[in-house]
């Protein structure tokens, strides 16, 4: 990939998005084209295709997409399967019709069947039912990594997709209501902390096993991966390391200050039982993580705390 290059990232406001712009830069990578929602809507097939016949990038990042955590994929089932397949099919066929050279997709780990055998392999997709507070979201991702595959197949396209664990790192959502476990925990300890709160109420019982896998980490195992022109496997992206959902709340309360009583609600779900990657693939190529969990809470926590302090104590819905 060549530092000249054109590089498109739909999505790069977001979570994964900003972190991939910021390795690339840090790169030297100069040529970048951002778009926001505002200006360029991926929805919108006619202006997918007016942008790509214009600009004509030579390689797409496509971390576009609508997500949330428990709530909002169950609350939001018809927006999340509708939105995530219009962007994802209009961008990619908008790369195969002008000739992107490569792409890469972003799918997520909740591809995988609820029961998977753990850690999920590559291999296990397709394999059994899926979790079904977020089986919408999980479709779309499903379709996506097909039809990279078939335009692959049938046109001789370079485009691959990767599925991340669960990220967390600069610029996550904090929004009480649609944001994943992690920054939903941070906000919620970092207010019970300022509020004077002596106890702290979770969602569910916290046995469920989640992998958290810091965004710069992730943005780099993008840039590795794009890199290997002719791959095209899909590929899990992972830390290899898994806490409880109980033991994540333990290690935010610490990092944030909290030292009052954690509360389960075992009356709220707890969503899939346990979610760890099998990242084998990736590591045999060549790629590891960087930041431990503690030190990217840390650092994490240091750049929201601004952005926590400006928000409105909400209902919790971690």
């Amino acid at each position: 990939m060549e530092k000249t290059a054109k590089i498109y990232i739909a999505g790069h406001r977001g979570l994964v998005g900003s972190a991939i712009q910021r390795a690339l830069e840090k790169e030297g990578y100069a040529n970048l084209l951002c778009r926001s929602h505002a200006e360029l809507e991926l929805i919108d097939q006619s202006a997918v295709n007016t942008f790509f016949a214009e600009e004509r990038p030579e390689y797409v990042f496509l971390a576009a997409a609508k997500v949330g955590g428990i709530y909002a994929n169950n609350t939001y089932r018809g927006e999340f399967i509708y939105e995530n397949l219009m962007v994802q099919n209009n961008v990619i066929e908008a790369a195969r019709r002008f000739g992107v050279k490569r792409l890469l997709f972003l799918g997520s780990s909740c591809i995988y069947p609820r029961n998977c055998p753990q850690p999920m392999r590559e291999e296990y997709l397709l394999s059994g039912p899926l979790e079904q507070t977020n089986e919408p979201y999980a479709v779309a991702k499903i379709a996506g990594i097909k039809l990279c595959e078939a335009y692959n197949a049938q046109y001789g396209t370079d485009f691959i997709s990767v599925m991340p664990t669960n990220l967390y790192g600069p610029n996550d959502n904090y929004d009480l209501k649609n944001s994943h476990v992690l920054p939903a925990l941070l906000r919620k300890f970092h207010e019970a902390k300022m509020s004077g709160a002596e106890s702290v109420t979770i969602w569910g019982t916290g046995t469920p096993k989640r992998e958290f896998l810091h965004v710069d980490d992730m943005a780099s195992a993008c840039l590795f991966i794009m890199k290997k022109t002719g791959y095209r496997d899909m590929l899990n992206i992972g830390s290899g390391e898994e806490v409880t959902i109980h033991e994540l709340a333990k290690l935010i309360a610490e990092v944030v200050g909290f030292q009052g009583q954690i509360i389960h609600d075992a009356n709220k779900p707890d969503g899939t039982p346990r979610k760890l990657l099998d990242s084998t693939r990736l590591n045999n190529l060549g790629w590891k993580k960087t930041i431990s969990l503690k030190d990217g809470l840390r650092q994490t926590y240091e750049v929201a705390r601004p952005v926590l302090d400006s928000l409105k104590t909400t209902e919790l819905s971690a």
